[in-house]
């Protein structure tokens, strides 16, 4: 069951006037800023708020490396975040003359972020003398007083959030934006400084890239973001970069129709899989390659082992289920899952706990159980900081990071049932039933004829949607529905016919409603306005978020 909470309540005489200020946009410079997103190359260090002292300092010294051909090494993150900021950054670097060569770690093997062992593979391959870390760096203060005993000076470029005690080195870093971004707007900034005129369609590829790296890794499409997203999807949709073509060929996508939903659900799942089940760098050189055959083989190595990982989660998931179930009778005996097991593979391991929060709503740690360090991945739910409470038992972790809604931290594999019993126990106390409640917010009640197509069309000065800029989502109530039918291979989603206005809809996951519809007991909708593109024709559908019968 989901809660309906109606913001506005009021008159629906100016619809795009009550949308923007749910947004919290109301001042006329923030509405136009909002309708007509800045061009992300004028943006400045203080928009996305980087400190100038520390970007200067940064191109200063790539500058040098460039000129006296050092060896550089950018050092990504292995997620589509960090390989598209990888990606951006070595390109940017290679098209200057550099000596540069990308590096992406093992998630198994190596770990995220900089290590011991990846500081010395990349002094062994390539013996740099300087590495630009992109997506990642921010808490590696020990790694990088490791990397200067090795002759080894670091440029740190990241977007999570600041620890105490940050590394010894020159650091680039804003929580505006995510890794990409950072490394976007580096690579902007440090082709400015040096005056190099690239043709336009070089820069527009980039920020191709980062748009993706800002999709995929869902920070608030607000902003600096909004623009990069926008203007990115513009550059997407025109991209004559032949690894993005063949990745959008082998999802299925047609390049001049890609959107948020596309990038985040078909490209970036298949980035990310390198590097949940192989290794990431095949992504990175997928992105970046110029030869067609190349790219078609790479985009369908990614395709293949996308669909790997897709199995694998569902294996896991069905698992976790099941042993959640057999553990406990009742799975709510506590506020907080958290399974830990031998087989569970450290890459899917955090899809698996969004899975069990979508399917119980409670927030979930899954732990890769190991024979003397385990590693986990959480996923949590609105007003339960699930960092922050994994932070309140550092005294036995090796490490933790992430967001409040996000985290992954080691453990001993020995302190895993006194980690499991204090993280239950603080669960129990912090979150009631109204936290634990499904919440589905919703702009406006609107009578049914409202939804025409000028509203639809109204609604794409929003685009693009994503997190922090959702969709906007209306009620209405007494609605009579005429046809229902089950339609999906698995039959869990449903199809029905609106009588008042013969408009169809579709409600995905609401299979469970059906044959509770009768034309004598009219239902209340939560839905979005959605057109429905098939065979060269467009018709407007509602696409249902919530049914009360």
């Amino acid at each position: 069951m989901k809660k309906w909470e109606i913001i506005h309540k009021g008159k629906t005489d100016d619809l795009v006037s009550m949308l923007l200020k749910n947004r919290g946009i109301i001042g006329k410079k923030d509405i136009s800023c909002f309708l007509n997103p800045p061009d992300p190359a004028v943006l400045t260090p203080r928009d996305v708020n980087i400190e100038t002292t520390s970007l200067a300092k940064a191109i200063k010294r790539i500058q040098k490396a460039i000129e006296t051909k050092e060896s550089i090494v950018v050092y990504s993150d292995y997620d589509a975040d960090g390989i598209t900021a990888g990606a951006v950054m070595w390109e940017t670097l290679n098209q200057l003359g550099a000596r540069v060569m990308p590096y992406i770690p093992h998630r198994v093997d190596e770990g995220y972020g900089l290590s011991v062992k990846g500081i010395d593979t990349v002094k062994e391959l390539y013996n740099p003398t300087l590495i630009i870390t992109v997506d990642h760096g921010i808490t590696a203060r020990e790694k990088v007083v490791y990397a200067k005993t090795l002759g080894i000076e670091v440029i740190v470029t990241d977007h999570h959030v600041k620890p105490a005690l940050l590394p010894d080195c020159t650091v680039v870093h804003t929580t505006s934006l995510c890794g990409a971004g950072v490394s976007w707007f580096l690579a902007k900034e440090l082709l400015r400084a040096m005056n190099h005129k690239l043709p336009v369609a070089f820069s527009m590829e980039l920020l191709s890239l980062a748009a993706i790296g800002t999709i995929a890794d869902m920070v608030p499409l607000v902003g600096a973001n909004r623009s990069i997203a926008r203007f990115g999807l513009a550059a997407i949709n025109e991209t004559k970069r032949v690894g993005l073509e063949a990745l959008m060929a082998d999802a299925g996508l047609t390049k001049g129709t890609v959107g948020t939903y596309d990038i985040s659900h078909m490209i970036a799942p298949r980035l990310n899989a390198m590097g949940r089940i192989e290794h990431a760098l095949d992504a990175l050189r997928l992105l970046c390659t110029k030869q067609r055959d190349r790219a078609d083989l790479l985009a369908q190595k990614l395709g293949m082992t996308n669909r790997e990982r897709q199995q694998l989660t569902v294996d896991t998931t069905l698992h976790a289920k099941n042993f959640l179930t057999s553990r406990s009778p009742s799975i709510h005996s506590h506020k907080l899952i958290f399974l830990s097991h031998e087989s569970y593979n450290q890459g899917v391991i955090g899809l698996v706990a969004g899975k069990l929060v979508e399917e119980y709503y409670r927030p979930a740690i899954v732990v890769s159980k190991g024979e003397v360090v385990s590693k986990a991945s959480a996923r949590s739910v609105a007003g339960f900081n699930i960092v922050e409470a994994i932070k309140t038992c550092s005294d036995i972790l090796i490490d933790v990071g992430g967001h409040p809604m996000a985290a992954g931290f080691t453990v001993e594999t020995k302190h895993l049932t006194a980690l499991q019993d204090r993280l239950e126990n603080l669960a129990d106390k912090e979150l009631d039933e109204e936290k634990l409640t499904r919440l589905l917010r919703i702009d406006l009640e609107i009578p049914l004829e409202t939804a025409t197509e000028a509203l639809w069309q109204q609604i794409r000065g929003f685009e693009p949607f994503g997190f922090g800029n959702a969709e906007p989502v209306f009620a209405t109530r007494g609605v009579v529905v005429g046809d229902v039918r089950l339609v999906g291979k698995d039959k869990k989603h449903l199809k029905l016919r609106i009588q008042s206005l013969t408009i169809d809809a579709i409600a995905f996951g609401l299979g469970e409603l059906y044959g509770k519809f009768t034309p004598d007991k009219p239902v209340d909708i939560a839905y979005s306005i959605d057109m429905n593109t098939w065979n060269g024709n467009r018709k407007l559908q509602l696409k249902i978020k919530d049914i009360r019968v």
